[in-house]
């Protein structure tokens, strides 16, 4: 079956944007990736780059672990703000939002009913690689449960406050994850991957 990988950068504290919400990696923002970062992206992601960032990297490798990508409305807002409503044309694009309405690009689907039930739906296809829940806090907090994967590219940097990596969506469920791989670029950004181990609950 297909697993949800939630694949996010957050800080040292658990901190995926600043308060306001606004784009983590633009200039001057919380997260900006530095070139290690952006370059091992290229290399085990490349599929996770915005489209103007694959076509200005001269990326063009469709990637190995994703063809589908989901996120909430904030998340896709950001891309819209940039003039992009496509920002993943590479990828079987999900946006979930009440509110959106008609799509505003014919590569998007906007879905008005239970994220949980279309993920699942997702989940069930046969065939194809993962799907990329790119976020944002809110729909993480909805579909906690059916993540599958968790791939945290942990910044060297802490926030204070901001927005959590699960939104208020997120019911109290402690789980416990096994760690499967870890990269610690040059610049301090650890990538970490955990699965989720099926039934478990944290040892005490």
């Amino acid at each position: 079956m297909r697993k949800l990988v939630h694949l996010v950068a957050a800080t040292l504290d658990g901190f995926i944007a600043a308060p306001d919400a606004s784009d983590p990696s633009a200039p001057g923002g919380l997260l900006v990736p530095t070139p290690d970062y952006v370059a091992h992206l290229v290399a085990t992601y490349p599929e996770t780059l915005p489209g103007p960032a694959r076509a200005a990297l001269g990326v063009e490798a469709e990637g190995t672990h994703f063809d589908t990508v989901v996120e909430g409305r904030g998340s896709y807002d950001i891309g819209l703000a940039a003039g992009l409503t496509d920002a993943y044309p590479h990828l079987r694009h999900v946006v979930f939002s009440r509110t959106l309405g008609e799509s505003p690009d014919p590569g998007v689907r906007v879905v008005a009913g239970d994220p949980v039930a279309t993920v699942r739906e997702l989940k069930r296809e046969e065939g194809g690689k993962d799907i990329w829940l790119v976020g944002g806090a809110t729909l993480a907090g909805v579909l906690y449960d059916e993540i599958d994967r968790l791939v945290l590219k942990l910044n060297p940097v802490t926030a204070g406050t901001g927005i959590p990596l699960f939104g208020a969506g997120a019911a109290f469920r402690p789980a416990a994850w096994r760690l499967t791989d870890h990269t610690v670029l040059a610049g301090g950004t650890a990538f970490l991957t955990y699965d989720r181990v099926p039934g478990g609950e944290p040892s005490a």
